[in-house]
């Protein structure tokens, strides 16, 4: 027993929507991680622990880099370059030889024993080892202040040559500082002054050239990239790999070139890949969670998986070496911000880019272009207005032009520290400016697939349906023509509500359009066609019973009507929350006076539901029932409009039916205004009827439907009054 009720409780567990959800989760990480990884992880069965497991020979030319001799070659390169030396001290060096010379001045004016002279002389200069300390002191001390200011001068002028020319810390040694001295000593030097000028300078020169690293580096690397590939080439019909053979890097990206993954299974790499996946994937359902719940339904993010893994696929078939800049990375974008918004477009974007230049090892250069260019898209597509469908093509245009910006921006700072290919720079240049414009076309392409794939219409879709020459609008304005320029009227109000606050405008103005299609199936039995027709109200032969099971019908006829003509669930829920759990108040209360109040209860007399749950939904049921209401009004004034519109809404929320909606109150005083604003010019009077009905009917030879009510809607009537025949009698006899 305690067995069957764990399998049970297993099987509940494995059908129930948490587990739905972490298997899709599950599902898609291990998907993408297997796509992102079969680009450096995986392998084909030719290749056993490192060794060939047969000869395989190119099918076509190769040209393969050898990468290991190449970078042999380029750290060879980089080896020989001398470091860049940067000139510093100089100032100081000058300024010393000045304040020997000023030293020197002042001990030969002390008035003191030559001894002593002589002896701080000695603490100024080191001249023991010089032969000629003994003429150099004299000289010095005894000297004339002209001879002795010439020789100053002249040493001045031999250092300034030798900081010009530069000494390394090489140089800095007694021999070679002597033989610096001597090579740029100026002209015209006595013998007598070159002993003196060599002293003096060696006192005071110090290296004044000093390695600059950052110059060097950028040396080193410019060498490098003056470096050509060293290719091997593989003939057609040559062997790439013998059986046995081990597989170097070389071999192995010849099999790649070939069509050969042979990278072998890296375990370890593959978990890390998955890790950052699930992450990423973690993060991303955590902002839809927070920050936008109306988009964490199933075919929101089914999209965003399917577009996701379609980007990490191109990734991977990408040739080796070609431009991340060809990937349709805009697409993406333009695809993500019409399906959702352009913000979801983005976050989404940021982190497949993350993933993906991870997982193929991308310069960070392309993530850094990829991301501010899916800023700049998501910006651009934030301001369309979603008109036509070219719109799109132009947001594409200007993506491409702002990547082109962009791409050539981060290259000149690039080119400023490194040699950077010119050919490079316009093939990335180019390839991201046609990648916007393809994207947009793309994108353009594939937006009515993926509508009818994840059945999220779009605000084009919307658009379409919006058209008044659809099928289905042209068939109201024939058999309902009251109720279609009703359904215009609510539109108008919608529309115009919901851009007030913020809804979506579109949708509120299609949904209204569609709102009352449910009508065509019994049009006559609706007060604003049958003046149209010129008939009599035929409620007037019904019991109030009858009627309200006729008139709360027409939001289920809609629904057969909509799946008829396909319509999208977005559409069909205006349909079916129009009027939400609400009271049919008119014939709940010819039933009252019919029937008695207590054999009359209100649930008999409330439409089916349910209530309307979005802000444009019950946008709809106010617009709706003021638009009726302001409409049966006679020349009314701004204030009795106002005053209707403010009872309707009080009604609504008194009777709960804007409960399950999120409007605040600040939008429903917004809504009111709104509705008061465009209704106040409107005098729309209820038509009286005609007294001589007949004689008009006759008159206007207008030809009337052969039945009112359809057969299935007959047979309750008859089944509700408990008579084989609809009721003839007048409802007040």
């Amino acid at each position: 027993m305690a067995k069957f009720e764990f399998v049970s409780k297993l099987r509940d567990f494995f059908t129930s929507a948490q587990a739905v959800k972490v298997s899709a989760f599950i599902g898609f990480t291990v998907l993408m991680t297997a796509v992102i990884a079969s680009q450096n992880f995986f392998f084909q069965n030719i290749i056993e622990n490192g060794i060939s497991k047969r000869d395989i020979i190119a099918q076509k030319t190769l040209t393969v880099e050898d990468v290991k001799r190449t970078e042999q070659h380029k750290k060879e390169v980089s080896q020989k370059i001398e470091p860049v030396m940067a000139p510093a001290e100089d100032d100081f060096i000058k300024s010393n030889l000045q304040t020997l010379q000023s030293s020197i001045m002042q001990i030969r004016k002390k008035d003191v024993d030559e001894a002593v002279k002589n002896e701080e002389i000695g603490i100024l200069f080191d001249l023991s080892d010089n032969s000629k300390k003994d003429f150099i002191i004299n000289f010095l001390l005894k000297a004339d202040d002209n001879s002795l200011r010439e020789v100053f001068d002249k040493a001045n002028l031999t250092l300034s040559n030798i900081l010009r020319a530069g000494i390394t810390e090489k140089d800095y040694e007694k021999d070679n500082i002597d033989k610096i001295i001597l090579n740029n000593l100026v002209s015209n030097v006595s013998k007598r002054q070159v002993s003196v000028i060599k002293a003096v300078l060696e006192q005071v020169i110090v290296p004044n050239l000093v390695v600059d690293e950052f110059a060097t580096e950028i040396a080193r690397k410019n060498a490098q990239n003056s470096v050509k590939p060293y290719e091997v080439i593989f003939q057609k019909g040559d062997k790439i790999l013998f059986e046995g053979e081990p597989v170097t890097r070389l071999k192995r990206d010849a099999l790649r070139q070939a069509g050969y993954n042979v990278y072998e299974l890296n375990w370890q790499g593959l978990a890390a890949i998955y890790i950052i996946v699930f992450i990423g994937t973690f993060l991303f359902l955590c902002y839809m969670k927070f920050f936008e719940k109306d988009y964490m339904e199933p075919r929101y993010l089914s999209i965003t998986a399917f577009l996701s893994l379609l980007i990490a696929f191109i990734g991977v078939v990408l040739p080796t070496g070609f431009s991340p800049y060809v990937i349709p990375v805009p697409a993406f974008l333009i695809l993500m911000s019409i399906f959702t918004k352009p913000r979801v477009a983005f976050i989404a974007a940021v982190i497949l880019l993350s993933v993906m230049s991870v997982g193929y090892q991308y310069n960070i250069q392309y993530l850094v272009a990829f991301i501010l260019l899916s800023i700049l898209s998501a910006v651009l597509m934030s301001q369309i207005r979603y008109a036509e469908r070219v719109d799109v093509i132009k947001a594409g245009f200007n993506i491409g032009i702002a990547g082109l910006i962009l791409v050539l921006s981060i290259y000149i700072l690039e080119k400023c520290l490194i040699d950077v290919d010119n050919v490079l720079i316009l093939k990335d240049c180019t390839f991201v400016l046609l990648n916007g414009i393809f994207s947009a076309v793309i994108a353009s392409g594939l937006m009515p697939l993926f509508e009818s794939m994840f059945k999220i219409i779009t605000p084009y879709g919307l658009a379409e349906l919006g058209d008044h020459n659809q099928k289905l609008l042209k068939r109201l304005q024939m058999d309902a023509p009251g109720t279609y320029h009703h359904s215009l009227m609510v539109s108008n109000l919608c529309e115009a509500a919901a851009e007030a606050i913020g809804a979506d405008p579109i949708l509120a103005r299609v949904g209204a359009l569609y709102h009352d299609i449910g009508k065509l199936k019994r049009p006559l039995f609706f007060v604003e066609n049958q003046s149209y027709f010129l008939i009599e109200n035929p409620h007037n032969k019904f019991t109030p019973r009858i009627s309200k099971m006729i008139i709360t019908a027409h939001p289920k006829d809609g629904i057969e009507i909509a799946k008829e003509y396909k319509l999208p669930q977005v559409i069909q829920n205006f349909i079916t929350q129009h009027h939400g759990e609400g009271l049919a108040s008119y014939f709940y209360n010819q039933a009252v006076k019919e029937e008695g109040a207590e054999n009359v209860k209100e649930e008999q007399f409330r439409y089916a539901g349910p209530k309307p749950n979005t802000k444009e939904t019950a946008i709809l049921m106010i617009a709706d029932a003021v638009e009726s209401a302001v409409r049966s009004l006679k020349n009314p004034t701004p204030e009795e409009i106002e005053g209707m519109i403010n009872k309707i809404i009080v009604e609504r929320l008194n009777d709960g039916q804007l409960s399950d909606s999120p409007l605040t109150l600040k939008d429903i005083k917004t809504i009111a205004s709104t509705f008061s604003r465009i209704l106040r010019g409107m005098q729309h009077n209820r038509i009286k009827y005609q007294e001589n009905l007949a004689e008009e009917l006759q008159k206007q030879k207008i030809n009337m439907p052969a039945k009112l009510l359809d057969e299935d809607l007959e047979n309750k009537i008859k089944q509700l009054e408990g008579d084989k025949n609809p009721p003839k009698e007048d409802k007040n006899d």
